[in-house]
């Protein structure tokens, strides 16, 4: 049974720092492409960033700078750093896994796997 799971979501005052980690089962994470996505009440999933099989990284322009995507695969874990927060990045954060669509895509739809998500709160 494929599986993710996020954790590490959490209040956090703004220019501060969190990890959040997802643990994947139930396939070989090496040969897929993973991303993170997030969404805020009242508005539509977003990509935030994503990670090739071979560690080509990609990201939204809204925080190309302050988050960073990692793979460790022998650990089947997919961590984001995240810096410098800021409010509008309050949102809930879903690690998954592309399904469909074209290579380093950031659009929700192209990834048909996920978590249950992870809530992040900045706020002072």
């Amino acid at each position: 049974q494929v599986q993710l799971v996020e954790s590490g979501g959490a209040t956090v005052q703004p220019g501060g720092s969190l990890k959040l980690s997802c643990v994947t089962s139930g396939f070989t994470q090496d040969y897929y492409e993973m991303g993170w996505f997030r969404q805020a009440p009242g508005k539509e999933r977003e990509g935030v960033a994503c990670i090739g099989a071979h560690g080509t990284t990609v990201y939204a322009d809204s925080v190309r700078g302050r988050f960073i995507i990692s793979r460790e695969n022998a650990r089947s874990t997919i961590s984001l750093q995240m810096s410098s927060l800021r409010p509008e990045d309050t949102a809930i954060y879903y690690c998954a896994r592309r399904t469909h669509g074209y290579p380093f895509s950031l659009k929700a739809d192209d990834y048909g796997v996920r978590g249950q998500g992870t809530q992040v709160t900045v706020s002072s």
